[in-house]
């Protein structure tokens, strides 16, 4: 780093510049101070909310404390970038029980890697400006209390769904942090609750999993259900999951916020091999092979193809009684995994 004392405030207006060019829609810099956030989180995992997700609890104190994460962290630079495709029609597939229905985050590419990339641009663009300095990217990959540092770095504030809403984007976006060692000047956090009375997200959860206002039992939503859970679906819950075989965005769908949502410009977002537009039978009918090549670079893929079949049978037993619903169903009777196997039978009850 160079020895000439630094314009922060110059630094941080060209970094902003930079954001911009790279894709990101907003950028802010937040300090690291999550004590209160650690505390919300603490009495969260003790009352078992987070089911499996065993990583919530792990990591001791690293979560809410960036600095034991990443020695000599002081600043967090936290960004966001759009993801909505544009027109998938998302109410029309959710009323097409025969239809199967993925979270829009995961019709394209995976942003794991595409957001981790532009931030280490991001990094570069930096260091060749001031010289090498403490940074590190991260992703929804490792230990960070992601959306109370996007809250204290003003991008949104903490919907009554648990998510990220913007006055001006709705919370179609995704998150991504650079955690710095430089005394970069902070934005002014959204602590303004914007919801007001509204309860639109809380009341039409189809398995109601929140059990509060941004309180979520994680273990009745249907995202972890078909994506984070391993073994079976509790059959009570079967019933209620519909047509949705990865993830679930309903509490978005009805936020009032989501009309000032627009549209992703990253191509890598957009819809691929259909699956914004495509039966749960002709998806049930994938080879493994099939499921590898058109999943190669999609979050889908983390869920497996045991875990993917199990979701869709699901899906397929809450469809309605038609010739090509019953022909996969049976098609699959004999797979080698008893969880598919348990999970067809169920299905294929619902159909007697």
């Amino acid at each position: 780093m160079s020895s000439e004392p630094l314009d922060l405030l110059a630094l941080t207006a060209s970094i902003r510049d930079w954001a911009a060019d790279l894709g990101f829609q907003q950028l802010g810099i937040a300090d690291i101070d999550l004590s209160k956030d650690a505390q919300r989180l603490d009495a969260y995992l003790a009352a078992g909310y987070h089911g499996e997700m065993a990583y919530m609890a792990s990591h001791g104190t690293m979560r809410s404390r960036p600095h034991e994460l990443v020695p000599g962290t002081v600043r967090v630079i936290s960004v966001r970038m759009d993801y909505l495709p544009e027109d998938t029609q998302m109410a029309q597939v959710l009323a097409q029980p025969e239809q199967a229905y993925v979270s829009r985050y995961a019709l394209g590419r995976d942003y794991h890697k595409l957001i981790r990339k532009r931030l280490q641009q991001l990094a570069d663009k930096i260091t060749q400006t001031i010289g090498p300095f403490g940074h590190r990217a991260f992703v929804d990959s490792a230990p960070v209390l992601e959306k109370p540092l996007a809250r204290k770095a003003g991008l949104g504030w903490v919907g009554k769904n648990t998510l990220i809403l913007n006055r001006k984007a709705g919370s179609w976006f995704f998150l991504g942090e650079l955690l710095v060692d430089l005394p970069l000047p902070l934005d002014t956090p959204n602590d303004r609750d914007h919801c007001g009375k509204c309860t639109a997200c809380l009341e039409v959860c189809p398995t109601q999993a929140f059990v509060g206002e941004r309180v979520l039992d994680a273990r009745r939503c249907i995202s972890y259900l078909t994506i984070e859970l391993k073994d079976a679906i509790p059959e009570d819950l079967r019933p209620l999951i519909g047509n949705r075989v990865f993830g679930c965005d309903d509490c978005q769908l009805v936020c009032p916020w989501n009309r000032f949502a627009k549209a992703t410009q990253e191509d890598d977002f957009q819809p691929r091999h259909r699956l914004d537009n495509s039966s749960l039978a002709e998806l049930f009918m994938w080879t493994e092979e099939q499921f590898l090549t058109r999943t190669q670079g999609s979050p889908i893929r983390r869920t497996g193809y045991e875990r993917w079949l199990r979701n869709l049978a699901v899906g397929l037993g809450n469809a309605p009684t038609t010739i090509p619903v019953l022909q996969a169903l049976k098609a699959r009777l004999e797979y080698p995994s008893e969880l598919v196997r348990e999970h067809v039978r169920w299905a294929l009850q619902q159909h007697q």
